[in-house]
């Protein structure tokens, strides 16, 4: 009975590791902060025609308000209710959206904060995105309804009722986050809310969650709201699919809770890989890109079949959460176009790009005042929509870095090169590497301060083919370098070190 058990729940937790993406594609976007009715357009105007597989969408329920303009990112992240009304929009509107962008083959997968309400000093009243009743300080949420019996502070054994010590595994798990109302997971009643919040966004078409602050709650209890999770709906996947689930688990190494320890329920968040892909984009503490022959598990990364890669979140983009100053971001472009590129031709993982909105940066004392700003909005606190140019770009403060050419036709090769291994590298003992994806990609990369000039294996049939980084194939004919490969595969490439992108991409599919 017991390895019967035992392969029962194996067989739950790996089938929560399939992201269940659909036509050949293989990467995430996460629009963040992005209202319903932008996404559903993007998902059918660019996210499908340019290979997208998903969208990590903001969380979709009822959360605070904060007094406007005073509108803060973080109050998605403050629940008071699983009502589907949000600063993104209305339920129909999120109903609308998750059927068109499946209708186009693009999953959406959701952030569910599931571990806490609002913070104990959330005020009461009716300051929430759906305009219900709630009382942070009686832990009364009517809506849902939790009272004060549904959270951890009879657990908790610290006196202020916060995480005191991250070494001590109980604190973490039972008391509150930066004073946010911790539930109490291990009681049937929470479980079974928390688990009917999920259904019904599993059974509107969503492929699976993202899953916050997984650090802050017990394995055994995010293995029982799991198990109660239905199959995903059979409109859009295939029967018996389980949901696609992904956890936060910052580990950077040295605390007492690892990643591992949630391996057998889903995947797992890689911290490290931004943190030390950033280094080594930045050739910071004498990191050089040659190291990284190796990438993946090889650095000490979790085994590749448990990990989410990105190089950079919404929480580590404005110095929260793990990485540090070595993140890269769209405030560096170059830099980040190297790193998504780099990312993006690797085989290691399911990779996630960001997209962003831009703030008034403050530094005081190195640290940004006004890393709180949510996104680009109205006087009257409502989101604003993303504006699309001619040229493709974004207005109106929304980056839109999964539209910007070089990472969009990165999601492309990934696209092209899946299923082939890593192959044919070659480095010059510094920053100016190379490698391909058997006989599909090839991909260079000049990050020294001179000029590579080189002749390569690319695996590639001869050919002349594209460079998808200055350009792209258009027709019978490439907007920008050629690639000319001959009938041994070798082909020459010279890359300066001024380039405005000082790395090259070449695919099957961008042949001439």
């Amino acid at each position: 009975m017991k390895v019967l058990l035992l392969v029962a729940l194996f067989g739950l937790g790996f089938a929560q590791h399939d992201p269940h993406t659909r036509n050949g594609r293989t990467a995430i976007v996460h629009l963040f902060e992005w209202r319903w009715a932008d996404i559903a357009a993007e998902c059918e105007r660019f996210l499908a025609p340019n290979g997208y597989a998903g969208v990590q969408i903001s969380p979709p329920n009822e959360h605070i308000v904060l007094n406007s303009p005073w509108r803060p990112w973080w109050q998605r992240y403050q629940p008071t209710s699983y009502k589907l009304c949000s600063r993104s929009g209305s339920e129909a509107e999120l109903r609308d959206m998750i059927t068109r962008c499946n209708n186009v083959g693009v999953n959406i997968y959701v952030d569910a904060v599931i571990n806490h309400m609002c913070g104990a000093g959330g005020g009461e009243g009716t300051h929430s995105s759906c305009g219900n009743w709630f009382s942070a300080s009686k832990k009364d949420f009517p809506s849902v309804p939790y009272t004060s019996w549904d959270f951890n502070d009879g657990k908790c054994k610290t006196g202020s009722g916060e995480i005191e010590n991250y070494g001590d595994i109980y604190q973490v798990r039972d008391c509150r986050l930066v004073g946010l109302l911790d539930l109490a997971l291990e009681k049937e009643y929470v479980r079974g809310k928390v688990a009917a919040f999920m259904n019904t966004l599993i059974d509107m078409g969503v492929a699976g969650f993202r899953v916050d602050a997984c650090k802050h709650m017990w394995p055994g209890d995010l293995q029982s709201i799991y198990g109660r999770l239905n199959n995903l709906n059979t409109k859009w996947f295939s029967a018996g699919s389980r949901p696609f689930i992904y956890q936060e688990v910052i580990d950077l190494g040295g605390e007492a809770i690892a990643a591992k320890d949630y391996f057998y329920l889903g995947r797992v968040t890689e911290f490290k890989y931004g943190a030390k892909l950033g280094n080594v984009i930045r050739k910071w503490n004498g990191e050089k890109l040659y190291y990284t022959k190796n990438w993946g598990e090889g650095w000490g990364f979790m085994p590749n079949g448990n990990a989410v890669v990105f190089v950079d979140n919404h929480d580590n983009q404005r110095g929260h959460g793990a990485g540090g100053a070595s993140i890269v971001t769209f405030w560096d472009a170059r830099l980040y176009k190297m790193a998504s590129a780099y990312m993006l031709a690797h085989p290691y993982g399911v990779a996630r790009v960001m997209s962003s909105f831009r703030w008034e940066r403050n530094f005081v004392n190195g640290k940004d005042q006004n890393d709180w700003i949510g996104p680009p909005s109205y006087s009257d606190g409502s989101t604003k929509p993303v504006p699309v140019y001619a040229d493709q770009t974004c207005g109106d403060g929304w980056v839109c870095e999964h539209r910007w050419r070089q990472i969009k036709n990165m999601v492309i090769f990934r696209n092209v090169v899946n299923g082939q291994p890593h192959a044919n590298w070659w480095d010059n003992g510094s920053n100016q590497v190379a490698f391909g994806r058997g006989n599909r990609g090839f991909i260079v990369f000049n990050n020294d301060d001179w000029a590579l000039d080189v002749t390569l294996n690319t695996g590639l049939p001869g050919g002349t083919y594209c460079d998808v980084i200055s350009g792209q194939k258009e027709g019978s004919r490439c907007t920008g370098k050629q690639i000319t490969v001959g009938s041994d595969g070798r082909a020459h490439f010279w890359i300066s070190n001024a380039d405005e992108d000082p790395f090259v991409a070449i695919h099957a599919s961008s042949k001439l």
